[in-house]
């Protein structure tokens, strides 16, 4: 599949609250479309279903990744499950802080390191980078030589880990490891705020 297959990243921007540790913050989430005008796969269902719906504009839709289980990326999930049909995909050790979310609603299947999701004829590899969450994971997409970090890395340096089911040495070991070692011009899609690269990451993560 050459570059003008039209395979690209899609922004949507979405709107809602954050809420862990008894807190609750006012968020504006990522939501991405990787694909072309065929089939897409969403990763991480903020929010609002209706407005991820509508974005998709009636593609067939692979799979809904969800990039970790805080409420504000798996919030939608489920009503966007029901209205394209897509399974819902989470690592299992997330498992428990979606529960808290959706009582009595599974996923649809589990994320494991190095599994492979195909759309639009371009694999994506999961990269399990725990730390932000026990069961945070990446999504690497060689094709568009881009990354899908959730809120393992942003512009700026490593995601927070001040808050429960986090640890902030384990999300820099994940960092260095899994996402620092990919070329330096990968794009990193971030879960909240601007796009990086690899290259711009690497002064801000420290090794220790």
């Amino acid at each position: 599949m050459t570059r003008d297959s039209g395979v690209r990243a899609e922004r949507l921007v979405t709107s809602g609250t954050f809420s862990l540790d008894g807190e609750t913050f006012d968020v504006d989430n990522n939501v991405w479309l990787v694909g072309d005008d065929d089939e897409v796969l969403i990763v991480d269902a903020a929010h609002d279903a209706p407005a991820i719906a509508a974005a998709v504009a009636g593609r067939r839709v692979t799979a809904i990744v969800c990039t970790h289980g805080h409420d504000d990326h798996i919030g939608a999930a489920p009503a966007l499950a029901d209205a394209t049909g897509a399974p819902v995909l989470l690592h299992p050790a997330d498992r428990e802080l979606w529960d808290t979310v959706h009582p009595g609603r599974k996923p649809d299947g589990e994320l494991r390191d190095g599994q492979p999701l195909l759309v639009a004829g371009v694999e994506a590899r999961v990269l399990h980078t725990p730390g932000h969450t026990w069961g945070a994971c990446s999504l690497h997409v060689p094709f568009l030589d881009a990354v899908f970090s959730g809120d393992t890395l942003f512009h700026g340096g490593p995601g927070a880990t001040g808050r429960s089911y986090s640890d902030h040495p384990t999300i820099l070991a994940s960092i260095r490891r899994r996402l620092l070692t990919l070329p330096g011009g990968t794009v990193v899609h971030t879960g909240h705020g601007p796009d990086t690269t690899i290259a711009a990451e690497r002064p801000n993560v420290p090794t220790v």
